[in-house]
């Protein structure tokens, strides 16, 4: 099995470059999905979050109201930290606990792990290697205006809290440039998952 992380920055084409991968045989964990699964009413990492920041964080149908939780920690950095202590190794156990389920039945499985703070959460070291999916910083903020509907100011803001996409270049094994017209990124995609079948085949098993 060959275990990836695939990364980028906000609005970088990620996750349709996810999508590309699963189409040709891959396998996905999407850390996003595995943070909302964890902080499903009545799980764990549910229960420490009402505890620590109170019943007002959550909805009528009891879920946690992800907006409200947001506004609570925004500017708090020791707020911020509780909460990633709360909830990133209940993320991890569950990525671990899909990565032997995947490798149990497919021994030779490549398994991507989406994961937008990759190189910000210093998580190289969890993969075998790590692909970067990139645009431009100008596009991005472009791409998020039009995709949040926010103006320039609020775009800048939320790419100026992620890592510049120029030093996650240096940190990243592969890198996929998204820049151009779709087709173009589906041929890099193929070739690089012809790549990945080789290492995974010439991996001791």
């Amino acid at each position: 099995m060959l275990n990836v992380g695939l990364t980028g920055g906000i609005a970088c084409g990620k996750s349709t470059v996810a999508q590309m991968f699963v189409r040709l045989g891959g396998h996905l964990i999407d850390f996003d999905k595995l943070a909302h699964e964890v902080q499903e009413p009545g799980k764990l990492a549910w229960k420490d979050v009402v505890d620590y920041f109170g019943r007002e964080v959550l909805q009528p149908d009891q879920k946690i109201d992800r907006n409200k939780l947001a506004a609570v920690v925004f500017n708090h950095p020791d707020k911020l930290q509780a909460l990633n202590d709360i909830i990133h190794p209940r993320v991890y156990e569950a990525w671990r606990f899909r990565l032997e389920e995947i490798n149990r039945h497919h021994p030779h499985a490549i398994v991507f792990a989406d994961v937008p703070l990759l190189f910000e959460g210093g998580m190289q070291h969890l993969f075998d290697l790590t692909i970067l999916v990139m645009i431009e910083p100008e596009e991005q903020v472009n791409r998020l205006m039009t995709r949040s509907a926010l103006c320039q100011t609020e775009a800048e803001l939320r790419l100026s809290c992620q890592m510049p996409i120029r030093d996650k270049m240096n940190l990243a094994d592969i890198i996929i440039d998204n820049r151009s017209a779709m087709n173009e990124t589906e041929k890099k995609v193929a070739e690089v998952w012809e790549h990945l079948l080789d290492l995974e085949k010439n991996q001791k098993h």
